[in-house]
């Protein structure tokens, strides 16, 4: 009699233990790797924000400076027109501020816009940027009174994902800006 069960080469199943084993390894990846992972987006999101706003700034200050007349960046919660309080995640508008007043009025024209930044983030200026950037045509910042602009604007992340780390963007009455990191955020 001859047998006719034969074992296969390749067949093989896991046993019980390897699979416990494979489990826990992934277990302890998933702990390590998940925090670092909404860590590593928070973060994302608070450069881009950060970076975004400087990049507006400079597009105000070169177009100013290229149409000759003052533009202003404002907060703006829907889009099209300027907010008289707040903070400015609720987002903000470029545009050429014909009459100096610092907000927007009929006939002028809404250069960019920024929708409002993602739930938890906190974003606001200090005293003089507080509601609004204006640039002049040659591309330094002015309060609508006419005196010089400069100031602080304080980006921190929604918590607890990055708690202590934010931006800042600091404005010259230059019209320059530049980004710096920051350990002060509750």
């Amino acid at each position: 009699m001859h047998n006719t069960h034969k074992k296969l080469p390749g067949c093989r199943g896991v046993t019980l233990i390897e699979l416990l084993v494979a489990m826990s390894v992934l277990t302890v990846l998933l702990a390590v790797g998940v925090p670092s992972f909404s860590q590593f987006t928070a973060n994302t999101r608070l450069n881009s924000y950060a970076n975004t706003m400087f990049s507006h700034l400079a597009l105000a200050r070169s177009e100013a400076i290229k149409r000759n007349t003052r533009v202003v960046i404002c907060k703006s919660p829907d889009g099209s027109t300027c907010a008289g309080s707040g903070n400015w995640n609720q987002g903000w508008i470029v545009f050429a501020d014909l009459d100096n007043s610092g907000s927007i009025n009929g006939g002028e024209q809404i250069i960019t816009a920024m929708p409002a930044l993602s739930t938890g983030f906190s974003f606001s200026g200090n005293t003089h940027v507080s509601s609004y950037i204006s640039y002049d045509a040659l591309g330094m910042t002015k309060l609508t009174s006419g005196g010089f602009q400069s100031g602080t604007m304080t980006l921190c992340p929604a918590a607890p994902a990055v708690a202590g780390n934010g931006r800042e963007i600091i404005l010259s009455s230059s019209g320059r800006s530049r980004i710096a990191k920051i350990t002060t955020c509750s």
